[in-house]
């Protein structure tokens, strides 16, 4: 005996109260079919300790009196003074019209000590969340089965409104309307939009890949799975009802558009699986946008064969100078006309103008000349597939190990292998896999950023040069976007953080409960779009003022928003023993009882068993897979008893070898459930087994969230300890985030499932060892310790939304069931079936090995449970009615609870109302037996719960929230002052150019304390007529600039009081063979002649959506041709081979770009 069970006895009295002569025969109550509610009979003991009037237990009292108050935490006062009771605590939930019956009425609840702090402590809530900046939520986040086959996976910002790829099409918001209510349930929108921002929709179409904004063009491009590139044009009238078409379309690929982005030069670039980068001349699109929608199939049909594949343009003799795997994302370098290509692993660098191959390197930055990276990570499989196979035992019989031990071995190893193998889809498998590039995005100043899957943060120079790594977060890096000089980055953990452009974190915050994926820029906010499709806006402010003003206006209109709802759920735990129920059983034990709940959690225990389906099972779970015809067995039979699919609807299961947990919903409360996740944690054998362990379900109701797990911990009376490391283990462990792609990935993988195989071979030969009277094995081989246990899933601990806590500490409400196995300890055979038969519960509630536990703190801290009124439920029997079926064989096994249900809610101090700071206030209404049932040798349990669940109405929030922003002198203050643009002063506006002339335009930052965002796009071009004057104007389509126009640097910060040069170089793309005496052939024509184009500068704030122009006139004229010379350009001077006009006051650039250029170009 443990010397804790020694203290707890000792604190006993010793003295047992008098026994009665009672027959074991006697029956607990007459059939539950028969009774209405539950009579209260007191025999011995609880003459003494249970209060003389048992009302007590059902009513609100004033007395303050609290005994013990560290075992509890009463919602109202509660037990009397004096007594066991004392450790009990009752309190009422409004139930409606007053009855008589006795289930409307809480129940005492004990409280186990140790919960108020670590792991174990009730998450925080708040009206306004307290740990990041009040966000605008455009699209709250929606269940998840209301998005199947509609799941937004793409956003992007025009200058007025918000669009999205979804994957049945797109949809677009309008920014001006961004505070207005959704439509909410009944409206014209689907589940899961009703509290959105009402939007407009797209015809239908495959799923939306990526997505690009084109404002030159007043269009949004998108690529789509089906190999579609789609053109959608902006702000135009939308009807209500009515989904909107696309524009130009063409068939890009047979594959899907992974990427696409526009050069400065204009032209569309897309990647495409095995590497394939295709681009698509900004003249032909120009052309084919110019026809009429009759002659649609002629535009699609012009951009198709316009195409230049890049990768059949480097590829030599079958031998390809660049990676083959899939082209991830497409980043332009518009600062220097180049583009950037990434795979996973591998990067290629593009002159954007001449379609030529700079540079190839992997994510270390060392060039390479030909990269294989598709083989690499399977012939890493296949070593360690090899090396795991390979393992022959002569090392190991050298070294005179025991079977037993090498036995051991050879699990955990084909275990670890297996594991690493299942998670290869992932990138879990290879250390370079971690480091895989996730995305890449161009800053201000002109660095390459890009991000990878272990958190990394790499900066690059626009040579591709590797300059400084970064480590801020340890999580996925998935998504990239920059304002002024400011970056943003999406976590695969929620985590949005805030750079500067050296890499100093600013801020972070949590700004998702599931990964984010995009991020974009849009008036005055950052939009983030998480996996879920919850898509919020985060000032661009934040953190700051701005923040506190709208969190303390906020949180005194709570009552505006606040809505509650009550909700009752039964939840029901049995030990089938590889049994079969009955129909009438299941009546009994959950048929009658869920006539009133709106939610039915149900939790069996020995489902299946057996060495043969544990080591299989194990197998199975190691490579994503799970459950048995017997577990679907009891789903299926189960749901008939609750009328599944008239009254009730089956939400969610999971099995993990013998253990078994299902939902189900009442339909009329379906709209408000939903984003089931199932987990789970084998405690059995090495931390592999599921004999014993928990499986988990995790539900969002009313937006909040509900977890139950289903456990079945260590057996035997003596192992409190391990019992108490099982539970510890299953609460740290569970994970609810793991990626379902990554299951369906590791199924497939048919090949590995020999390894599966061969892992089931070991673990089913030593269960026969330790089944076979080799309890020892247990020990020597697996103990409490963790050392091969189940990764937790594919997003780690810190993938949470609160970073290192586990996923069942954030959760509102926490339900365990299941066969705890706790016994009843210092008490014989006899004497416990003598207290059992005389109904004396009170004094064998002392001898609970849980109740002491939880008491002092080990297990289930801080977590709740009714008083037991009902006979110990283990061990009977089969098939023997009443008390009398208690095991009376050789190994007399002392009664015990060892089926129970325990749970937590957001209470955490002693009087807790139900509001937005503590949403969910849980009470007991029933916790009983079906001692009628014996189809086992356990006793079904159920527990019947009425929960208060406050939420926040979002669409009125949202209103709420744009009242203030509108309303509020000072945001509105504020707002205006991050808008000002510093004053900027241009050395010219208008550029005289001949063949291979090159001017210096300096741009002044006049500003004493901001500094000034500058890039040029191209507005528009013409043609220069005989008489030197222009032809009309024609925009320039995508605002990229003429292929004979260098711009450098294109972009660019200028600080406070200083200057930048710009090189504006004139370069045509003739081969000696075009040109006569200098000049092109064919000089007659129109590409031939003079033109002039209107560069456009703009200029930013460090912080501001706002921007400030400046137009510069670019004339171009041939050196056969009399030049007109602007009279601002007489003090300019040639050099041979060009001409280089200066600014008659230059000084010196801070742009090593310049001074490169310089040194290239002059003699």
């Amino acid at each position: 005996m443990e010397d804790d069970d020694r203290d707890a006895i000792a604190s006993l009295s010793s003295v047992p109260p008098p026994r009665k002569i009672h027959s074991y025969s006697h029956q607990l109550r007459t059939p539950s079919s028969q009774k209405k509610c539950r009579q209260i009979r007191k025999h011995s003991l609880d003459d003494d300790l249970i209060p003389s009037s048992i009302d007590k237990f059902y009513t609100n009292h004033s007395s303050d009196d609290d005994d013990d108050a560290d075992d509890f935490f009463p919602y109202s006062s509660t037990a009397s003074p004096g007594g066991e009771d004392s450790d009990y605590v009752s309190h009422m939930v409004a139930a409606g019209n007053a009855s008589a019956r006795e289930d409307l009425y809480p129940m005492p609840e004990f409280v186990a000590s140790g919960g108020g702090a670590g792991i174990f402590r009730v998450p925080p809530r708040s009206a306004v969340h307290p740990s990041r900046p009040p966000c605008l939520e455009l699209r709250p986040h929606p269940l998840k089965e209301t998005q199947v086959g509609k799941f937004l996976r793409n956003i992007a910002c025009t200058d007025t409104q918000l669009w999205a790829g979804q994957e049945s099409g797109v949809r677009v918001w309008d920014l001006e309307k961004v505070f207005e209510v959704g439509s909410g349930l009944g409206g014209r929108t689907r589940r899961g939009d009703e509290d959105a921002v009402p939007f407009h929709e797209s015809v239908t179409t495959s799923p939306t890949m990526c997505m690009m904004v084109d404002s030159g063009n007043r269009l949004v491009w998108t690529g789509h799975k089906d190999g579609k590139i789609r053109s959608w044009k902006m702000d135009q009238p939308l009807e209500p009802d009515a989904p909107f078409k696309e524009g130009l379309s063409w068939q890009a690929h047979r594959g899907p558009v992974l990427s696409m982005v526009r050069t400065s030069y204009g032209d569309l670039w897309t990647g495409f699986e095995g590497g394939v980068i295709k681009i698509w001349p900004w003249e032909t699109i120009e052309k084919s946008l110019s026809l009429s929608p009759e002659e649609k199939h002629m535009a699609a049909l012009l951009v198709e064969r316009s195409f230049i594949d890049l990768k059949s343009q480097v590829t030599v003799n079958g031998v390809c100078s660049i990676s083959s795997s899939d082209v991830k994302c497409l980043a332009a370098d518009n600062v220097r006309g180049k583009v950037w290509a990434v795979g996973s692993l591998s990067f290629s660098k593009w002159n954007a103008r001449t379609k030529e191959l700079l540079k190839c390197f992997n994510i270390e930055g060392q060039i390479e000349n030909r990269i294989d990276v598709a083989s690499a990570a399977d012939q890493a499989v296949e070593d360690e597939m090899k090396v795991k196979f390979v393992s022959t035992s002569k090392k190991e019989k050298s070294q005179g190990s025991s079977f037993l031990q090498r036995s051991r071995n050879a699990i955990m190893g084909a275990a670890d292998a297996v594991r690493r193998v299942a998670t290869k889809g992932a990138g879990a498998f290879t250390e370079e896999n971690t480091k895989k590039t996730e995305a890449i995005v161009q800053t201000a100043d002109g660095m390459i950023w890009t991000g990878c899957s272990n958190g990394l943060l790499v900066q690059w120079d626009g040579r591709g040069n590797r300059l400084q790594d970064f480590n801020h977060h340890a999580c996925a890096v998935l998504c990239f976007c920059t304002l002024g000089t400011r970056i943003y980055i999406g976590y695969i953990s929620g985590l949005i953080q805030v750079l500067d452009l050296e890499g100093n974190v600013i801020a972070g915050w949590i700004a998702h409960s599931s990964p984010v994926i995009k991020l974009a820029v849009g008036k005055n906010y950052i939009y983030s779009l998480a996996t879920h499709g919850g898509i919020r806006g985060w000032n661009i402010t934040s953190p700051g003022p701005i923040d506190n003003i709208i969190r303390s206006e906020l949180s005194t209109k709570e009552e505006i928003y606040t809505r509650q709802h009550n909700v009752k759920i039964l939840v029901g735990t049995w030990n089938v023993g590889q049994g079969r129920a009955s129909q009438e059983s299941l009546s009994l034990w959950i048929g009658s009882a869920a006539s009133d709940v709106g939610i039915v959690v149900i939790g069996c225990q020995e489902v299946e068993m057996g060495a043969g389906f544990l080591a299989m099972s194990a197998a199975k779970e190691t490579v994503g897979l799970e459950g048995s015809s017997i577990g679907h067995w009891w789903l299926d039979t189960i749901g008939k008893t609750l009328d599944e699919g008239n009254t009730f609807e089956r939400m969610g299961s999971r099995q993990l070898a013998g253990l078994l947990i299902a939902i189900w919903v009442r339909k009329n409360l379906r709209t408000h459930v939903g984003d089931v996740d199932v987990a789970a944690v084998a405690c059995g054998f090495g931390r592999a087994i599921g004999n014993k362990g928990g499986v988990g379900l995790r539900i969002r109701v009313y937006d909040r969230i509900i977890c139950f797990v289903n456990c079945h911990l260590a057996a035997h009376l003596e192992a409190v300890n391990r019992r108490n490391a099982d539970f510890d283990h299953i609460y740290r462990t569970m994970a609810f985030s793991r990626s379902y792609s990554v299951l369906n990935a590791a199924a497939g993988m048919v090949p590995y499932l020999i390894l599966s195989c061969y892992l089931a071979l070991c673990i089913y030969s030593f269960w026969l060892l330790y089944s076979s009277g080799l309890p020892f094995v247990l020990s020597v081989a697996a103990g409490v310790s963790s050392s091969a246990q189940m990764p937790r899933s594919m997003s780690n601990t810190s993938h949470n939304s609160e970073e290192g806590r586990p996923d069942l500490s954030q959760a509102d409400m926490v339900v365990f069931l299941g066969d705890f196995n706790y016994r009843l300890f210092g008490i014989s055979y006899d004497e416990a079936r003598d207290f059992v038969s005389q109904r004396s519960f009170d004094w064998l509630r002392e001898k609970d090995q849980l109740r002491a536990e939880m008491k002092a703190g080990k297990v289930f801290q801080g977590m709740r449970e009714a008083l037991i009124r009902f006979p110990p439920t283990y061990k009977f029997e089969r098939h023997q009615a009443g008390l009398g079926g208690y095991d009376s064989g050789e190994k007399k096994r002392i009664p015990a609870w060892c089926d129970r249900i325990i749970y937590r809610d957001n209470r955490s101090s002693s009087v807790s109302e139900c509001s937005l700071e503590c949403p969910i206030v849980t009470s007991i209404l029933q916790y009983e037996a079906c001692m009628d049932v014996t189809d086992s040798d356990h006793k079904p349990v159920r527990c019947k719960f009425s929960a208060e669940i406050a939420h926040a109405d979002r669409s009125v929030r949202r209103q709420e929230f744009g009242n203030i922003v509108k309303s509020n002198e000072n945001i509105r203050t504020m707002l205006a002052e991050m808008r000002r643009v510093p004053e900027t002063v241009v050395s010219t506006d208008s550029i005289l150019l001949k063949n291979q002339d090159t001017f210096i335009l300096k741009i002044t930052n006049r500003c004493v304390d901001d500094k000034a965002v500058f890039r040029f796009i191209c507005e528009g071009r013409s043609a220069l007529k005989d008489d030197a004057h222009p032809s009309d104007q024609r925009p320039r389509g995508s605002f990229g600039f003429p292929r004979w126009l260098e711009v450098t640097p294109a972009g660019g910060i200028i600080k406070p009081e200083q200057f930048v040069e710009v090189s504006v170089h004139h370069e045509e793309l003739h081969t000696l063979e075009d040109l006569v005496e200098g000049i092109p052939q064919n000089w007659w024509s129109e590409d031939t002649q003079d033109k002039e184009v209107i560069l456009k500068l703009m200029i930013q704030g460090s912080r501001s959506t706002e921007t400030w122009s400046h137009k510069i006139r670019v004339r171009h004229c041939y050196s056969s041709k009399m030049l007109h010379v602007d009279s601002k350009l007489d003090g300019s001077r040639k050099s041979q081979g060009g001409s280089v006009y200066l600014p008659e006051h230059r000084q010196h650039s801070n742009s090593t770009d310049i001074d490169n250029f310089r040194n290239s170009h002059n003699p």
